[in-house]
């Protein structure tokens, strides 16, 4: 172990936002409905940015970039990643269903899936819906989702920080569409 090193940097062979915005993009959407955290959001940008994450929808009272604190957890992923702005969650789940996007809830329901347990079809596109820090997904939502999942927990909490939750999602998800 002794003849391992950290790369640096320029060591890494990222690419630069110019090549990020014209390479193939994970068909893969992630959406966050009413997230309030800034640093929630950046961290949802920069995961995104890891994954080739194709956008990402704020909806709601969701921050939006540019900001100061979003930037801080982003480190300028805003600027690589394609995001739009959506008031209204319904609405901007019916435009991605006319997109053909599979609408996945993460939360737990009483008809909710384990998230290991769903099969990721490579020839569909994905919309993966983040909720609310408190509340979760929206109410009036719920009816538009093709599924939801969730990921198993076993300690005492009952929930996992949404930044946390987005980044095993993209991930479980990118393993199966990269």
């Amino acid at each position: 172990m002794s003849s391992t090193k950290k790369l640096k940097l320029e060591e890494l062979g990222r690419i630069d936002i110019e090549t990020f915005k014209e390479t193939k993009k994970t068909p893969l959407v992630v959406v966050l409905d009413n997230v309030r955290s800034m640093h929630n959001v950046g961290a949802i940008f920069r995961t995104a940015d890891a994954f080739l994450i194709e956008k990402v929808v704020l909806c709601g009272i969701t921050p939006q970039p540019p900001h100061r604190e979003i930037h801080k957890a982003a480190l300028g992923a805003t600027e690589s990643v394609d995001w739009v702005y959506e008031k209204d969650i319904v609405e901007a789940l019916q435009n991605l269903k006319k997109e053909d996007f599979k609408i996945i809830g993460i939360e737990q329901t009483t008809s909710s899936e384990i998230i290991t347990d769903y099969p990721i079809n490579k020839e569909k596109k994905y919309a993966l819906v983040l909720g609310n820090e408190v509340d979760g997904l929206s109410d009036e939502a719920l009816s538009y989702y093709d599924t939801c999942l969730e990921i198993p927990q076993l300690g005492t909490k009952h929930s996992l920080n949404v930044s946390v939750c987005g980044g095993i999602v993209m991930w479980e998800f990118f393993k199966y569409l990269k």
